[in-house]
């Protein structure tokens, strides 16, 4: 009771400083739309580079990669490390500067699906309005796997019922992005980037100390067919009910399974969804100078490396130092949580899950404010009503907050839900619509509205029917759907645009962002 006490002193200490900064920020936030959704593009290197890995990566980064590599062993753990790092690294490097420089030239836009229709100079907002309802749906998903974390973790720690242990962390990452907008979120982002890698490093170190350091570590998980593996991947041997079989004290795994190329060219997937996640490229429109995007780029790519690592090695020491004590896969998803509970003294405990909650909100923030800014925004003031008011358009965004999370909170109301497949499909849905089209719009002069609009649909509609049906087919039809979708849209787009005929404006308009782009 007192080790309970402990921690939730430590968590609501971390709570309130949330609490904190979305007060600060609140006038601020409410002086215009794009201070609201974009902070007045008047982010340092520094808070660009935190809050876009931190809002990327979630509670996922925490629990769900972790549970993988505690459940399957070393191989899908590392292959999706592998492409998420990769992917980050090129994200920075080749659309960050594009995005920030075109999105201003296209009529200085704040939303994704503002700078899509005037990129485009749509006449009809055919494509912002289909941009703004993915993203409506893909991160109202998104956001039930961050409530399914908050859920795990106090339920957890605290050892109370799940379901109102999810509603009241979620009701935190509500108020606070309500109340402060982009500017709260992306400082509250930055702070959260370095707890959850400190938290990381932290569990990291206690983990190897436990088991004897890293030759001791290295023998053991050896013992587990496959674990250790980058071409191999353990199979735990589970009854009827999906939960691993114990004898003799110990997990019962059976004969390791081959990791095809299918399987790695999946995980590398992973990398492909950067370029079309809203919550990275909003970071990229909203620098304040595009000549800070290179130091941004090491501080990003840095920090990802680190905290991948750090949390794929977390989950196989968690194999290790308790064997039987997570018996599913959705369990296996509370390994972070188990080690810093069980391991470190209470107070410590509590800031370090405090990395969890930094995760989850880091992420939840963004997903919320950026569906708030498509319906609002793009939709209402976009479409339906041009001569709306600033504080008209304020006052519904935070309704469509508070609405998309009441939906997100009914999502996540499953306590058995696994977050990795959560947002593996959110992932690439956003990947495979938005991504292709960001790209070619950045690198192809050629492209046009309607070859936007093909690809985007196309791509979309692709991820859910490859994971619906197609890969049920097994074999090489059981790639992530990720990949063949963002194929898809490029083809899609690339045809599309060569059947129709481009706008000269757009033409002109995309030569002034090349020569912006290289003074």
């Amino acid at each position: 009771m007192q080790g309970h006490l402990q921690i939730g002193i430590a968590m609501a200490i971390y709570l309130t400083a949330l609490i904190g900064i979305g007060v600060y920020f609140a006038r601020q936030a409410s002086k215009s739309t794009e201070n609201f959704f974009l902070g007045g593009r008047s982010l340092g290197p520094l808070v660009t580079a935190m809050s876009a890995e931190a809002s990327d990566m979630s509670g996922w980064l925490l629990m769900g990669l972790p549970g993988v590599a505690y459940w399957m062993g070393l191989s899908s753990a590392f292959w999706t490390a592998i492409g998420l790092a990769v992917g980050t690294y090129i994200n920075w490097l080749i659309v960050a500067k594009r995005l920030r420089v075109y999105s201003h030239i296209a009529g200085d836009a704040i939303t994704v699906p503002d700078y899509m229709s005037n990129r485009f100079k749509e006449e009809k907002p055919i494509l912002k309005v289909v941009a703004a309802i993915i993203i409506l749906f893909f991160f109202t998903v998104y956001a039930a796997s961050c409530f399914v974390t908050m859920g795990k973790l106090f339920h957890t720690v605290f050892d109370m019922p799940y379901i109102p242990m999810m509603i009241l962390g979620s009701f935190f990452v509500i108020f606070y992005t309500t109340v402060g907008g982009f500017l709260a979120e992306s400082v509250a982002d930055t702070l959260q980037g370095f707890i959850m890698l400190i938290a990381l490093v932290a569990v990291l170190g206690v983990g190897f100390a436990h088991v004897g350091g890293l030759d001791q570590a290295i023998e053991n998980a050896r013992r587990i067919p496959g674990f250790l593996e980058f071409f191999m991947t353990a199979s735990p041997t589970t009854g009827a009910d999906g939960v691993q079989t114990i004898a003799g004290g110990l997990p019962q795994f059976g004969q390791a399974e081959k990791f095809s190329a299918v399987a790695v060219a999946s995980t590398l997937a992973w990398g492909l969804g950067y370029f079309g996640v809203p919550q990275v490229l909003l970071r990229f429109m909203a620098i304040r100078d595009k000549n800070e995007i290179k130091m941004s780029r090491r501080i990003a790519t840095g920090w990802v490396v680190v905290s991948l690592l750090s949390a794929v090695v977390i989950g196989l020491l968690g194999r290790l130092i308790f064997p039987t004590a997570l018996g599913t896969a959705s369990e296996a998803e509370s390994v972070f949580v188990l080690i810093s509970s069980s391991m470190l003294p209470p107070l410590l405990a509590g800031f370090v899950m405090a990395g969890i909650l930094a995760a989850t909100a880091s992420s939840a923030d963004s997903y919320l404010l950026i569906s708030a800014s498509a319906l609002a925004k793009n939709i209402y003031h976009g479409v339906l009503n041009k001569d709306a008011s600033e504080r008209q358009v304020l006052r519904l965004s935070r309704l469509v907050l508070l609405g998309v999370a009441l939906v997100a909170m009914i999502l996540a109301s499953d306590k058995n839900s696994v977050i990795f497949n959560i947002v593996s499909f959110a992932w690439a849905g956003f990947g495979a619509s938005i991504g292709p089209v960001i790209l070619m719009s950045l690198f192809w002069r050629r492209t046009t509205g309607r070859g936007a609009l093909a690809g985007m649909i196309s791509g979309g509609l692709t991820v859910i029917i490859w994971r619906g049906a197609i890969a049920k087919l097994g074999g090489v039809f059981a790639i992530y759907e990720l990949l063949p979708a963002f194929i898809v849209a490029i083809v899609a787009i690339v045809i599309v645009s060569l059947l129709d005929k481009p706008n000269p404006a757009v033409l002109k308009e995309f030569d002034q962002y090349a020569d912006e782009l290289h003074r």
